[in-house]
């Protein structure tokens, strides 16, 4: 084998021995991998071996399971089953090794000094990593990933075996188990002296209790890890500082507690300001986070996209920040899987998306095969053409939220009996938007006793006072004429 003196500053090679535990650092420089057998271990080229400060044991842990969640949304991308990808995670612990060891190589100026890598830089650095690697070796890095620091079984035909499968063993699920139980169990470890961990008492003065805790952590095991003043504190505290109530901090923490792995000067901020600049209202952002704190986790790329495909659908700078502000989750949809084909499928019923999208963007969050097409359904289905659909939806982007069993159907139903042509839905869709029990049928039955007639809309959308003034206008409208023919009568006789 050369020495290191013989090979250029690209061409260093490490070998990684079998008998290495593996926890020592195994690190590739570049993203190129080639596997020879030598002697005791196997040779792997362009590696180069580094030795930072020391890394605190809970940091390494919390990374690991960074890394594990970067790699577990990088097999689904690649059209893995979730129980697949687990499988391959559960026996990759050695891969992981070597990606947390990777970060550090590549990001040693920070661990220098100290600083925390955050999710997202986590995510940004192994992710153009894997897709290098997966170029490379295709099929095989399933294998790789799983026999790592060896070679990778003999290549299967691509046309035979697109995905290569692995048996389940009974210590796959165990594994995974094992880990999630020793995060768990962190949440209620107790000091020398019977206390509770910081970062558990900090939470629980927070409001949480620790069924919640360990709730999260069962759903992000890197939670537990975190540092209480490095990452939980520093983040809460701004939150507060924004207006968010005390008594919603624990509700953001359970829906989004990645947010606490988030540098707060090299990500969270900055992706305020991002957002800001494309029109949201920078006075609601407590309400904004309290909805949707996943807003604040996302990559710029992704925002970027979302905001391109509202862009294209016809919508202003000032109308997408209104929505942004006002439907921040929006941005958690995909713009090729969710938003794309639900646009394209509004078109076909010659509805208007920009208006659509504007007053009602959760629209685009819906199902086409289980909630869309069976309103379109059943509205064909009980006589209305698509033009008329299409108009329905334009008026009351609402429509298509409601549900069909509990919502539509009913009020359907009860509209038939009502004295009304189908077209007056037509003209006023909002009919479905109103409370059958509390709204619809009371106020119908009292016109009906009064004898009057008035439009569909009159009947719904006017308030209490103004309903009532209408209706006893109407009958006094009424009585004057009945008093009027009456007489024509007796002047006849």
């Amino acid at each position: 084998m050369q020495s290191l003196s013989q090979l250029g500053p690209s061409e260093i090679f490490l070998v990684a021995r079998r008998d290495q535990p593996s926890t020592r650092a195994q690190l590739w420089f570049t993203g190129r991998l080639s596997f020879r057998q030598e002697t005791n271990g196997v040779r792997l080229k362009n590696r180069v071996e580094f030795s930072p400060r020391p890394v605190p044991p809970n940091l390494i842990a919390a990374e690991k399971e960074e890394a594990k969640a970067v790699l577990t949304l990088f097999f689904k991308k690649q059209g893995l089953s979730n129980s697949l990808s687990s499988r391959l995670i559960n026996k990759s612990d050695q891969f992981i090794d070597h990606l947390v060891s990777r970060l550090h190589s590549v990001h040693k100026a920070r661990y220098l000094v100290g600083r925390e890598l955050t999710t997202l830089e986590i995510r940004d650095s192994l992710e153009p990593y894997l897709e290098q690697l997966h170029e490379e070796h295709g099929n095989l890095l399933s294998d790789l990933v799983v026999s790592y620091p060896d070679p990778p079984a003999e290549p299967r035909p691509l046309a035979s075996s697109p995905v290569p499968v692995l048996q389940p063993r009974g210590d796959t699920d165990s594994a995974a188990d094992s880990r999630k139980l020793r995060a768990v169990s962190r949440v209620s470890e107790l000091d020398q002296e019977g206390a509770l961990r910081p970062q558990t008492l900090y939470l629980l003065d927070l409001g949480l209790n620790l069924e919640q805790i360990k709730t999260i952590t069962r759903k992000f095991a890197a939670f537990p890890y975190y540092s209480l003043d490095g990452k939980i504190k520093p983040v809460v505290e701004f939150l507060l500082d924004l207006g968010i109530p005390k008594s919603d901090i624990p509700i953001i923490l359970c829906k989004r507690p990645q947010i606490c792995g988030i540098s707060l000067t090299d990500n969270l901020k900055p992706t305020m300001v991002f957002l800001e600049t494309l029109g949201i209202d920078k006075t609601q952002w407590a309400k904004i986070i309290s909805r949707f704190p996943a807003i604040l986790t996302y990559s710029r790329q992704k925002l970027t996209s979302t905001v391109d495909f509202l862009t294209q659908a016809g919508l202003t700078e000032e109308q997408i920040g209104k929505i942004l502000t006002r439907c921040p989750n929006i941005m958690s949809y995909s713009v090729e899987d969710k938003l794309r084909p639900t646009m394209e499928y509004f078109r076909s019923l010659n509805v208007d998306v920009a208006v659509l999208l504007h007053r009602c963007p959760q629209t685009f969050g819906l199902s086409i095969e289980s909630n869309l097409k069976p309103v379109t359904e059943f509205f064909l289905e009980n006589g209305y053409s698509l033009d008329e659909i299409g108009i329905m939806i334009s008026r009351y982007g609402a429509l298509y939220t409601f549900s069909l069993k509990e919502n539509l159907m009913p009020k359907w139903d009860y509209f038939q009996t009502m004295d009304y042509q189908n077209s007056e839905l037509v003209k006023f869709p909002q009919f479905f938007g109103y409370s059958l029990r509390e709204r619809i049928k009371p106020r119908y039955e009292l016109v009906k006793r009064s004898g009057v007639r008035l439009l569909l809309n009159q009947v719904l959308s006017l308030s209490g006072v103004e309903f009532e003034k209408v209706v006893k206008k109407k009958m006094m409208k009424l009585v004057s004429v009945n008093n009027i023919a009456e007489q024509s009568r007796g002047d006849l006789l």
